[in-house]
């Protein structure tokens, strides 16, 4: 049984938010036979001492505590220093057979963690994760469960430790789906577990993983570090997985709705013979529609770079329509560039869209983070109250408080016959007044930035901001730019956005060019 090296053995048990590194508790000596495997240890696989340990431990012995919970039929349990106490049983049995002292092993009794099995399972998942050699579904799921089974005031103290962000832990589950070879090549290129579960969410795209490891790279190469070019890859990704969906929601109401999708492109060789319905018309000379084409048995469609069906007939000859006569176009190579730069816009158009979602992110962090609001963004922030640019007041117009409220934190009423002022919701402070004030004016820029396309008042005609924003918009990303580098790199600007400021770098914030 336990022999102590101190004689107090039944101290009181530790307090909930303890140390997990046993700083405030003596080791005991204790049999390694009453020793067994605790059910909460967080390795699974592996478990077993190698030939090194076991002779490591024949020849000095244990070096480093294990830790233990008491089990009521007199043993403990190991949830850390499992694969250590067997080695000691071993070199135990070894030295008995050859007539030789046991010797025994020097734990830290946790009395304080019976009936707390998930703070025991997370502090076994940290031991081990540290001490490396943990395979990564292991780990995943040890963080899961230690999570699942805690209240909030250890789950938000666990993830900390962990380096989740607040919701991660229900997203573990589906990063175990992963399979082995993936979890070892995320592990190994230095994703961390809110990484892995990031691509747990988007794996489903191709190269999602490639294109992750890329980006993970870039920011580890980048002075300051940071996770800025991953969240932009990250909401790229998500940006085609939600295309890919949207599609495949297309695809499926099509399906029910027992209307064939005809193939993009045809083998070749053979003879496209369908017309979108624009170019058809009855023998008559009617044109044809939707609505009156639905009963020939050629109603078919296909999907455009939106995801919305257009309405063709899969034979016109076939049925009777008769094909509006027009010139046969010669394919040309301005026509080869017109198709080239349909495609560019569609992919910058998603582009911007997706790099919202890391800005937002970003001001989130800044206007409710615990620190002073830097000097540059205040000062930003009362030049456009001053100045009151147009979009601004467009803005305050529309009375539009959801984003202000998303930055601040702030739970709006969910029915619309029930009225609130942020004022009343939002706690006011001398200490977090420019917080306030940058949520208000980011909350605009980003209204007005929303939408891809926009209005060049001087040229009277569609602008796409990726290629001519506003100065006030430039001036905006720019400093939101130079922010995250100024925080050791938390945000970036993606490539649209980039490509978008690059003729205004120079410029001062308030949108005019410097001399």
């Amino acid at each position: 049984m336990a022999t102590a090296t101190t004689p107090d053995q039944t101290a009181e048990p530790l307090p909930a938010d303890a140390n997990a590194n046993e700083e405030n508790l003596t080791a005991v000596l204790l049999d390694p036979d009453t020793i067994e495997r605790d059910e909460f240890n967080a390795r699974e696989h592996d478990t077993e001492p190698d030939a090194d340990l076991i002779n490591s431990v024949k020849a000095v012995g244990v070096q480093d505590p294990v830790s233990v919970r008491p089990r009521p039929d007199g043993t403990y349990g190991a949830f850390k220093g499992w694969r250590r106490s067997q080695a000691a049983q071993i070199a135990n049995a070894t030295a008995e057979a050859e007539g030789h002292a046991k010797r025994q092993i020097k734990a830290y009794v946790r009395a304080d963690l019976v009936g707390r099995d998930a703070w025991t399972q997370f502090l076994s998942l940290i031991e081990n994760h540290q001490r490396q050699g943990m395979s990564p579904k292991d780990t995943l799921k040890a963080a899961e469960l230690s999570l699942i089974g805690m209240d909030e005031v250890e789950q938000k103290k666990a993830a900390r430790a962990l380096g989740l962000k607040r919701g991660t832990g229900r997203r573990l589950g589906r990063a175990q789906q992963l399979d082995d070879a993936t979890l070892r090549r995320a592990s190994a290129g230095g994703m961390d577990l809110e990484q892995i579960a990031q691509l747990a969410e988007v794996e489903d795209v191709p190269r999602a993983q490639d294109r992750l490891l890329k980006a993970l790279a870039r920011d580890e190469a980048q002075e300051g570090g940071g996770r800025g070019h991953w969240d932009q890859e990250l909401a790229l990704l998500k940006a085609e997985q939600d295309d890919r969906t949207a599609r495949k929601d297309a695809v499926a109401a099509l399906e029910k709705a027992d209307i064939p999708l005809l193939p993009t492109h045809v083998a070749y060789g053979e003879k496209d013979t369908a017309h979108p319905l624009s170019e058809l018309t009855t023998p008559l000379g009617r044109p044809l529609d939707e609505d009156n084409h639905k009963g020939c048995p050629g109603h078919s469609a296909r999907l455009d770079d939106e995801n919305q069906p257009l309405w063709y007939c899969a034979d016109p000859a076939e049925y009777g329509h008769k094909v509006r006569p027009k010139p046969k176009p010669t394919k040309t190579a301005e026509d080869e560039e017109k198709a080239a730069e349909r495609a560019r816009t569609t992919a910058c158009n998603r582009a911007w869209k997706a790099a919202a979602g890391p800005r937002k992110e970003f001001v989130t962090r800044l206007v409710r983070g615990s620190k002073a609001l830097p000097e540059d963004a205040w000062r930003f922030a009362l030049g456009v109250l001053l100045d009151l640019p147009h979009f601004y007041g467009k803005w305050a117009q529309r009375r539009e408080a959801e984003d202000v409220a998303a930055f601040l934190g702030v739970k709006l009423p969910e029915s619309p016959f029930e009225r609130a002022r942020l004022s009343d919701l939002v706690t006011l402070s001398k200490a977090r007044t420019a917080h306030v004030l940058f949520a208000h004016v980011a909350a605009a820029f980003e209204r007005d930035m929303r939408e891809p396309k926009g209005w060049n008042d001087a040229r009277m005609q569609v602008r796409f901001l990726w290629e001519d924003p506003t100065p006030q918009q430039a001036a905006y990303l720019l400093l939101l730019e130079k922010l995250g580098q100024d925080d050791k790199g938390s945000y970036r600007l993606s490539e649209v956005e980039e490509q978008a400021v690059a003729p205004h770098r120079g410029a001062h914030a308030d949108g005019e060019p410097s001399s």
